[in-house]
Order: C-alpha cells, then sequence, then structure tokens
C-alpha cells in the first residue's frame, strides 16, 4: 500500500527480494493540469509495469474492499505512504500485520512530513523507522531503525531520495525479520514523542526578522517544494540556495541602521541580505515568470539596488 515517489523503492525491493506481492493498493488516479487528464500515482506506474493488481479504494473501510483484501490472505501489509487511515479490521487482517515504513527516527516526527522538517529543525540525524501498525498515528511497536547522518547542505529533496533507499532496504530485512521471529516489538516512548503537519506553501514566506541559519534552513527544507519566497518590488522571488554569514565586510550600507530584509552587498555571484541575527547570501534565486538561476545572472539581467528591501509592500 503506498501511493508517491517516496514507496516505489520499497515495492521494487519486495519484488527483488523474491516475495510474492499479490496486490498493490494505491490511491485514486487524480486529474491533473488544465486538461484535467487523469494521472496514475508512482506506485501504479510502477505496479503495471511487473503485471501486478492494482487497487485504488475512495475509501480504505469500505467493506468491499476490505472483503477483497481478505479474499487474498495476505501474510502481511507493507503500508508507505499510502495516504488514507486504514481501520482496525484491516491492520489486524494479516499474520504478520502491516508494516508501515516511516521516514523518520519515531517516536520523534511522527506525521506527515518528517523529511522535511528534519531539515528545517538542524537535525544531525534522521533516518527510517519499520513499525507494526496500530490505529493511532504513526504510534505503532518499532521493528527495526537505521539512522542517516545529514549533509551540511542536505534538502528535502536530497532527503528524500536517500531515505526512500533505506526504507527499501530496512522493509526488506525486517520482513526477514519477522519470518524468522528475530525482530521483537518496541512500544514507542510517548514522552518522546513530536508530530509535524503537512506542509504548506505559506510556510516557505521567509520571515528576515529570524535569524539566517533558521531561514537557510527553511530554504533547504522546502527545496523541491513548496520552496521559500519572499518578495521583490511586488512579485515572488524564490531563494533556492543560500549561506550564512556573520559579517560582512564589503557591506556599502551602513549595517547598524540596516533593515531585516535589507540588501547590505551585492557581490559579482550573490547578494547579502541581512536578518534578524547573521546575513544570508543568496546563491540560486528565481523571481516570479522567470527561471531558477545562479544570483549572478540574476543581478546582470536586471537593475537591483543595493538597500532594497525584500518582504511585501506597505
Amino acid at each position: 500500500m503506498g501511493t508517491p515517489d517516496f514507496s516505489v523503492g520499497t515495492l521494487e525491493a519486495i519484488i527483488k527480494a523474491g516475495h510474492e506481492v499479490c496486490a498493490v493498493v494505491t490511491q485514486p488516479d487524480k486529474p491533473k493540469g488544465r486538461s484535467k487528464q487523469l494521472q496514475f500515482s508512482p506506485v501504479k506506474e510502477a505496479a503495471l509495469a511487473h503485471n501486478l493488481e492494482v487497487l485504488q479504494p475512495e475509501k480504505a473501510r469500505d467493506p468491499e474492499f476490505v472483503e477483497k483484501l481478505r479474499r487474498y490472505n495476505a501474510d502481511v501489509f507493507v503500508v508507505v505512504a499510502f495516504g488514507q487511515i486504514l481501520p482496525k479490521e484491516i491492520i489486524e487482517m494479516p499474520k504478520y500485520g502491516c508494516v508501515n515504513v516511516h521516514a523518520s527516527l519515531l517516536p520523534k516526527y511522527r506525521g506527515a512530513a518528517p523529511i522535511q522538517y528534519a531539515v528545517i529543525d538542524g537535525c544531525e540525524y534522521s533516518g527510517v523507522t519499520t513499525m507494526q501498525m496500530n490505529e493511532g498515528l504513526d504510534t505503532g511497536d518499532i521493528l527495526m531503525v537505521e539512522k542517516l547522518k545529514l549533509d551540511p547542505k542536505e534538502t528535502g529533496g536530497s532527503l528524500f531520495d536517500k531515505l526512500a533507499v533505506v526504507g527499501a532496504n530496512l522493509l526488506v530485512k525486517t520482513l526477514v525479520g519477522l519470518k524468522e521471529g528475530s525482530v521483537s516489538p518496541i512500544p514507542q516512548k510517548e514522552e518522546d514523542s513530536t508530530y509535524v503537519k503537512m506542509i504548506k506553501k505559506s510556510m516557505g514566506e521567509i520571515d528576515f526578522n529570524k535569524s539566517a541559519v533558521v531561514i537557510e534552513r527553511l530554504i533547504r527544507g522546502l527545496n523541491p517544494w513548496p520552496s521559500a519566497f519572499t518578495y521583490l518590488q511586488g512579485k515572488t522571488f524564490k531563494i533556492w540556495e543560500a549561506n550564512c554569514l556573520d559579517d560582512v565586510t564589503d557591506a556599502k550600507v551602513d549595517l547598524s541602521t540596516a533593515k531585516n530584509g535589507e540588501i547590505v552587498a551585492l557581490r559579482k555571484n550573490s547578494l547579502v541580505i541581512k536578518t534578524g541575527e547573521g546575513y544570508l547570501e543568496a546563491l540560486e534565486v528565481q523571481l516570479e515568470g522567470k527561471k531558477r538561476m545562479d544570483a549572478g545572472s540574476f543581478l546582470r539581467g536586471n537593475n537591483i539596488e543595493l538597500g532594497t528591501v525584500f518582504g511585501k509592500e506597505e
């Protein structure tokens, strides 16, 4: 049971390991773009490529769907970012239960967006947990865990790709452990649990009153979606890559009176912005209606002045 790109690697790993996949469950096809043409989920595309049966229930608790699942007599249900809440009768149906692949070190970062928040919060480590599902939201017993150290320039996208591979391999190990009886479920410590909500586009708006460190992590965490942004002369201005600076020796404005969000230095390949603490050096940017580009190319193609302040115009 899975839907997005993150789930595909696990399906492929299960097949490669020689397990019999009797069916694949994914979200219903959704209309996309102006044409409103129905688009298959990445998991459905992968399943069809392997000639596997695909089920797409509108609601997982639908009695007809529940009975159809029962007829497969599956040993285990593997759940990876499926996107629907499973009822108790499905969770308890297979011999080995429902095994979930979750992209965090549970009980930290239960919920919808653990990958992005690991970057946004500046975690040194993230990882994947395989879990015996229960009726709660990511509250089931831990089966296996694998940690991963984040790169200093880790983005939400790069961590997503890494954890998809880690999760696929860990799930295969977990299935072996369950079959052999060598995996012992460990209850989560509720006192250590944290929840993260779904990412919304509005989260990407940069508050230059915050520190450069916090802003730079937001930029990486929301790359590639929904991206961090501000406003430049009434237009949306995305910042895709940046560095943090403690000081700006080449500033051409008075730093003591500069506003947060103000451009205090224009360099050959970057522009430097004052923040609530430190300075943000923007390296890759995108003005509304234009392509992503390095800041040097942007500056050569646009007349940007020192002292310009980013943000919504009052």
